[in-house]
């Protein structure tokens, strides 16, 4: 392949819809624990209020998140989901020290420009096409809880980390949160 035709499998455009999935560093249930995923949802939250993003959809599972969203402009030169990933990483680090917690090992990387790692490198992003991938994208993600190998819940509304309970009840519990219905 030609090296200017390549695209990341992180690429995203501004202006798109996209279905991301980022992942924690070797698969590493990180995101068990509340406190790491309300700092998922603060990073959320900013970047939609400063005009960097908006999010459709999303679910925060132990290992791993997806959502649906569309880039509205860069945060400065990098990236709304370049942005995300390095302030949530960053966040995760400062939790991790303060309570001096072994598990900050798990997260250690011998690279010459950082220390730790939470994210995998690279995270998917699928553009979202039509409505009919897009709504197919938006029922995995409100799935993902009951799969059985997670259990997190017996009822996609019954997980409170994921945008579910907007759609199929319309309460909307995170501000942040834009009706990707209104989009087609």
């Amino acid at each position: 392949m030609n090296d200017s035709t390549y695209k990341r499998k992180s690429h995203i455009e501004i202006s798109n819809l996209y279905f991301v999935t980022a992942t924690i560093h070797s698969w590493n249930h990180l995101l068990l624990s509340n406190d790491f995923k309300n700092i998922v949802l603060q990073s959320m939250q900013w970047l939609s209020e400063k005009g960097k993003w908006d999010v459709f959809a999303f679910v925060i599972m132990p290992n791993h998140i997806h959502f649906i969203m569309r880039t509205i402009e860069m945060n400065g030169k990098e990236s709304p989901i370049g942005s995300f990933l390095k302030y949530t990483a960053h966040e995760f680090k400062k939790m991790l020290l303060a309570k001096n917690d072994d598990e900050l090992n798990r997260y250690k990387v011998r690279e010459a420009n950082k220390q730790f790692e939470f994210w995998q490198r690279d995270s998917l992003a699928v553009h979202l096409y039509s409505p009919q991938v897009a709504y197919q994208k938006l029922n995995y993600i409100h799935m993902n809880p009951l799969a059985e190998h997670w259990q997190l819940a017996t009822d996609p509304c019954d997980y409170f980390y994921s945008s579910a309970r907007f759609y199929e009840q319309g309460i909307k519990q995170f501000s942040f949160l834009k009706d990707m219905r209104n989009e087609f």
